[in-house]
């Protein structure tokens, strides 16, 4: 019986074993395959997070290009817009008054600052926005704006002056009355002056200039007097006439700050006159032994007339444009020191000389206003006012008895009208105001751009 019980227990065993193994088993395979499904959701809901975040990073990646682009487009006009503005940025200046302010001839109006090849001073546009002077119709022989960067400007012109005094020398030319007056009684002079000139102006930069001016002078005075040492004599009229190169003078512009609507611009001028006309020493002076004091003899006047002024100059001064649309409104402060000449002698009749001594010009200390306005869009007009303030002339440290300061006053209008894009014609006339200041003046201008 208990070899019967044992083998089935057994088997009895091994099937409960082979159950419970069995449940195990499915029971681990059912566990793994749940884990399986869990892990696979949790890589698909990663790949869809990484999906979304790769399409932030395309849209990101597309907006960078984008703006890149348009960053670059940007960057290309503002480029352009700078070339442009300084293409169109310039400064200014204007040239003289007489034969020795260091730009001109005395007595003679300066011009006014004009725009474009710049001279003068302005009436042209209406106020600017672009950093540089607008244009205006010259009046005074200097420019206003300053040529381009890269740009010259050759300007031809002409210029004629006609003065009548009771003096013999009038401030210009000649400076020194007393030393020129001999044996007679000046009741009149009227003299004529023609001055054709080249000026040539190179932008440096946008904001500097440099210029050079030739002119050629042709001169001719008639003299009424009478004989002092007749008593009753009657009038004659002593003639004579001078032509030749005047005196070349060098300048140079710089314009100092970018001005704008309702803010003015600010221009610092230099200018240098040389004296390779021919001076009033170097011309023969109808005068036998001396031409002043004892033993006087002739008349005291010039065969010959001199075409500059005998003397270097420096001048500095300040230019400022405002413009006020449709104005331009413009004014300039000026001061000019003649340098003096030491051993000086004068040539009379005879090929014989007669010792001066040291010459000293007096300084000239001078101011311009005025207002320009644009008629139309190549038209424009001017008009201003010019004031210098002469010096006395002083020989070997003492004034020169008749030499007194001098006051020179001129009333400028002026008319600017552009052939071209790159010509211009401008014309100016000036009226005296003064006792010492020629009649009249008239000058043309055809500035040309390059």
């Amino acid at each position: 019986m208990v070899h019967l019980k044992l083998p089935a227990i057994s088997a009895v065993s091994c099937a409960v074993f082979l159950l419970i193994g069995g449940s195990v088993h499915a029971q681990s395979k059912t566990g793994s395959s749940h884990e399986m499904q869990m892990r696979l959701e949790s890589l698909s809901q990663e790949l869809d997070e990484q999906r979304k975040l790769l399409a932030h990073l395309e849209s990101f990646r597309q907006q960078y290009f984008e703006q890149r682009t348009l960053l670059n487009s940007l960057e290309r006009q503002v480029a352009q817009q700078q070339t442009a503005l300084d293409e169109l940025r310039g400064v200014a200046s204007w040239d003289t008054l007489a034969a020795q302010r260091g730009a001109g001839k005395v007595g003679e109006p300066e011009q006014i600052a004009q725009a474009q090849p710049q001279e003068a001073k302005p009436v042209g546009k209406a106020a600017s926005t672009e950093g540089r002077p607008p244009e205006v119709a010259p009046l005074f022989e200097q420019p206003g704006v300053l040529t381009p960067k890269g740009h010259y400007v050759l300007e031809p012109s002409v210029q004629y002056g006609y003065s009548s005094s009771n003096r013999v020398a009038l401030v210009g030319y000649t400076i020194i009355p007393a030393l020129l007056i001999g044996l007679i009684d000046v009741r009149e002079v009227k003299r004529n002056t023609v001055t054709a000139a080249l000026s040539a102006r190179l932008g440096v930069t946008n904001r500097l200039e440099l210029e050079v001016r030739a002119p050629y002078v042709y001169r001719t005075d008639a003299t009424v007097s009478r004989d002092v040492n007749i008593p009753g004599s009657a009038e004659g009229v002593f003639s004579a006439n001078g032509m030749n190169i005047g005196d070349v003078e060098f300048g140079a512009r710089y314009q100092l700050n970018d001005g704008g609507v309702d803010t003015p611009y600010y221009l610092g001028t230099l200018r240098y006159k040389t004296r390779t006309g021919t001076d009033p020493f170097e011309v023969v002076t109808d005068c036998s032994q001396r031409c002043v004091g004892t033993n006087v003899t002739g008349t005291g006047l010039p065969l010959d007339l001199p075409t500059g002024s005998g003397f270097n100059s420096l001048q500095v001064g300040m230019t400022v444009l405002y413009p006020s649309d449709p104005a331009v409104f413009f004014g300039s402060l000026t001061y000019t020191h003649n340098f003096s000449r030491d051993n000086v002698n004068r040539k009379i009749l005879n090929g014989q000389e007669e010792f001066l001594g040291t010459i000293a010009p007096g300084d000239i200390i001078g101011f311009n206003f005025g207002m320009g306005l644009a008629l139309n869009e190549k038209a424009s007009f001017s008009i201003g006012y010019d004031h210098s303030s002469v010096g006395a002339t002083r020989q070997d440290g003492v004034v020169v008895p008749g030499s007194v300061r001098t006051q020179l006053g001129t009333l400028l209008l002026g008319y600017s009208y552009r052939l071209s894009q790159k010509t211009s014609l401008n014309v100016s006339v000036g009226a005296g105001l003064t006792r010492d200041t020629p009649d009249v003046s008239l000058t043309v201008r055809l500035p040309m751009t390059f």
